[in-house]
């Protein structure tokens, strides 16, 4: 289990940009996500109403109003996975072969920043979609219905950038119609990140409303003509910038006159008041005019709704589950964990540090140490002086320090030492560097592919960046090589 076949391989560099939490954005999402999400299918109506109880009422999550009958449900398919099952009337889709191909076209869809779509059922009168659970409610909920505090400036802010990441993503796949964009159609999932559900992907003409939210929020050009055109989704793109700005509805109309009238501010939610700089605000302000312009050619597109709300993410290395203030459920920490590995497992800084230097240098004994083999020259001695100044540094929790000898001793080393990479790497945590520190980690596993310190390193730089799940993975393996080298099969 070598360092280039790591779980945290697809880690940018630390001079490169990086989003919280974040996976690559790769055309269709990354392949992480992609070995979690399973390929669309069609499922017997008998193991979805298994997985609901009946289509009990006890499981239902939403149920919309007369204007486009369904419901959905939570379900718990066989092997434990949540998902989310959307019950439509008969009358929706009459044809069962359009409503399984309609729905097949939008399973090939695959992203991060989407509700990804996996299956669907049309056996009898039933018509049914089935996509990822979302455990974290609705943008709408968020905004409009919050119960502690609400949604921070900049979770607004990642929540108008990433639904702009899935609109782009399928207008790259050539889906560049979106029925009824709004607050209800984000949904949070278990990390907190925001994602655009797949169900407004899915054509619907046969109900005739192609949007149930009051009229004084629906495109221009639907009231003239009753079509959905691409430019349809900008303008209701321009309606969530509204809800994320004002924290209520306001019609669109009656924001316009407030731009004009050089008001802009007016709308701005009064919660949110020393979060943000006037002139963000002011920009996505003057983006949601753009975006709500009455001729659909006036509107942008995609990709300038990307640049235009990407520079103004201030937070990004903070996890969006932080942001919320959302309680994540506690992981199940493996049985057989060392001190060290319960240290990083609590995220006790402190207590890493006293075990690294009681632990010094001696798990690296055997190992081929250049220090040991060289002749005796001065560059030899620079070397050793460069870390007894580090290895001092460390234990005074001088870390800044650390981080500079640490450094200089892994250029002039041919033979690259893990246990300085491991030191260097807490020196970065201690210094608000987790990034730097997960790379640190990386590199120790490399220097020593079995070495638990490695992995328990990496756990607790991935849990400061928020990546419970790979933390979490990482924790387990370091705990496997740890009862592997107490049976005495580490060689």
């Amino acid at each position: 289990m070598g360092c280039f076949h790591s779980k945290t391989t697809n880690v940018q560099s630390p001079d490169e940009e990086s989003l919280p939490a974040d996976k690559p954005d790769l055309p269709n999402g990354d392949a992480g996500e992609q070995d979690q999400v399973p390929a669309f299918k069609e499922y017997g109506l008998a193991e979805l109403r298994a997985a609901t109880k009946g289509f009990s009422p006890e499981m239902i999550v939403s149920e919309s109003g007369e204007k486009a009958p369904n419901v959905v449900y939570r379900g718990n398919l066989d092997g434990g996975r949540l998902v989310a099952v959307k019950r439509f009337s008969k009358q929706s889709w009459p044809d069962a072969q359009q409503f399984v191909t309609e729905a097949a076209g939008v399973g090939k869809l695959r992203h991060t920043r989407l509700v990804n779509l996996i299956g669907c059922c049309a056996e009898g009168d039933e018509r049914l979609l089935v996509a990822e659970f979302m455990p974290n409610d609705t943008l709408s909920k968020h905004l409009f219905h919050w119960d502690k505090h609400p949604l921070p400036w900049q979770m607004r802010v990642r929540v108008a950038f990433y639904i702009a990441q899935a609109l782009d993503h399928c207008n790259t796949e050539n889906r560049r119609i979106y029925h009824d964009l709004n607050a209800y159609r984000v949904l949070f999932d278990e990390d907190g990140d925001p994602r655009l559900s797949s169900f407004g992907l899915i054509k619907n003409s046969r109900d005739g409303k192609s949007y149930s939210t009051n009229l004084a929020y629906t495109p221009p050009e639907f009231m003239r003509t009753g079509r959905v055109i691409p430019e349809s989704v900008i303008y209701s793109y321009g309606t969530i910038l509204l809800d994320l700005l004002s924290g209520k509805h306001i019609p669109p109309s009656h924001a316009l006159d407030l731009i004009r009238g050089k008001n802009m501010l007016l709308i701005m939610d009064s919660s949110l008041e020393g979060q943000y700089a006037n002139e963000d605000a002011t920009k996505l302000v003057e983006l949601a005019s753009k975006c709500l312009q009455f001729e659909a050619r006036d509107r942008p597109n995609s990709k300038f709704l990307l640049s235009s709300v990407e520079p103004l993410q201030t937070q990004k290395e903070v996890p969006s589950h932080v942001l919320m203030g959302i309680t994540k459920a506690p992981q199940v920490l493996p049985t057989m964990l060392s001190p060290l590995g319960k240290a990083c497992a609590k995220m006790d800084l402190t207590a890493v540090h006293d075990i690294l230097l009681k632990t010094g240098y001696k798990d690296e004994e055997g190992a081929e140490n250049e220090l040991s083999f060289q002749e005796w020259t001065q560059q030899v001695q620079e070397m050793l002086n460069t870390k007894k100044f580090g290895d001092i540094a460390f234990r005074d929790k001088d870390f800044k320090s650390a981080i500079e000898y640490y450094s200089k001793l892994v250029a002039m080393m041919s033979v690259p030492s893990a246990t300085v990479f491991a030191r260097r790497g807490l020196s970065y945590l201690m210094s608000g560097q987790p990034e730097l520190a997960l790379r640190d980690a990386m590199q120790a596993q490399v220097c020593m592919p079995e070495w638990p310190t490695a992995f328990y390193l990496q756990a607790l730089a991935l849990s400061k960046l928020g990546m419970e799940t790979d933390a979490q993975d990482m924790l387990n393996d370091g705990a496997a090589f740890e009862a592997k080298r107490q049976n005495g099969w580490h060689g």
